[in-house]
């Protein structure tokens, strides 16, 4: 029997909702035989993963999801099954961290300008011993009655274009490419049909990321249509990438985003995992 692979999750110390112990725990139980924690800019969970993955008896892989940039658009990369204590990897770490608490204070003062105050403490008590997201700010209005849900939030003040949106800080593609490999890990481009891109401009940044050194991209992320895997299956084909795969786990009771509960990548790809194993 084949092993079950989810290489694209989050824990409470980003933007999920369950402990890294938690998380782990759930993945077990989903029959997970192999797990990458990615949390968003941080590997501080990690450690706490890896000790209670050792209890349940399931194999997990270090991972990162690293917020970037190619062409002015954000773009998320994945750092697989890299030695965590690489010095260029916590150098980046160490940025990302700088980059977020600089982006939290820019919406916290925008908040703030539409006549929400207190957004950036409100946040942080969300966020505890993690990394301040946009979803902490969403939780803090919620408490607040500023908004009747997290979908609301960022509906009106967090999404795309609102005023919660702080794009164009974050290192280029090719920096973070070349850090994940540095470190000894595979980089991959995260959920490549969320960027709302023509096809000619995801295959131009591809074109980028594999000059830098990027050598896979996630075919399948969650329960995605057919046609999606379909596409980005021929994308991994044409530029001779390595094919990985995750549920992108925020929280318990999303059916499409469950852990383990993703397709099979197609059987003429290189699975990711035959490059590191």
């Amino acid at each position: 029997m084949s092993k079950v692979f989810d290489l694209h999750c989050h824990s409470d110390q980003s933007d999920g909702i369950l402990s890294p112990e938690e998380l782990v725990s759930r993945a077990k139980r989903q029959e997970v035989d192999v797990l990458a924690l990615t949390d968003h800019d941080t590997t501080i969970g990690l450690t706490r993963a890896a000790k209670k993955a050792e209890e349940e008896g399931i194999e997990l892989i270090t991972g990162i999801e690293f917020s970037c940039q190619w062409a002015g658009r954000n773009i998320h990369m994945l750092g697989l099954n890299f030695d965590l204590s690489a010095q260029c990897l916590k150098k980046a770490v160490e940025l990302q961290a700088e980059l977020r608490e600089t982006r939290a204070v820019i919406i916290a003062d925008k908040l703030a300008a539409a006549g929400f105050d207190g957004a950036l403490e409100g946040a942080r008590q969300f966020a505890g011993s993690g990394i301040i997201g946009r979803p902490h700010f969403a939780q803090f209005m919620v408490e607040k009655g500023y908004c009747k849900s997290v979908a609301q939030c960022f509906k009106k003040y967090l999404g795309a274009g609102k005023i919660g949106d702080v794009k164009q800080i974050w290192p280029e593609i090719e920096d973070v490419v070349r850090t994940v490999v540095g470190a000894g890990g595979v980089a991959a481009i995260a959920h490549p049909h969320k960027y709302k891109m023509t096809r000619t401009k995801l295959c131009a940044m591809v074109t980028d990321f594999k000059e830098a050194g990027g050598t896979a991209i996630e075919v399948i992320s969650g329960q995605q249509h057919r046609d999606v895997t379909r596409d980005l299956a021929s994308i991994a084909r044409k530029y001779e990438l390595a094919a990985s795969c995750g549920s992108d786990f925020h929280a318990p009771g999303n059916p499409w985003q469950e852990l383990g509960r993703i397709p099979s990548l197609p059987e003429d790809l290189t699975p990711v995992w035959d490059i590191w194993g």
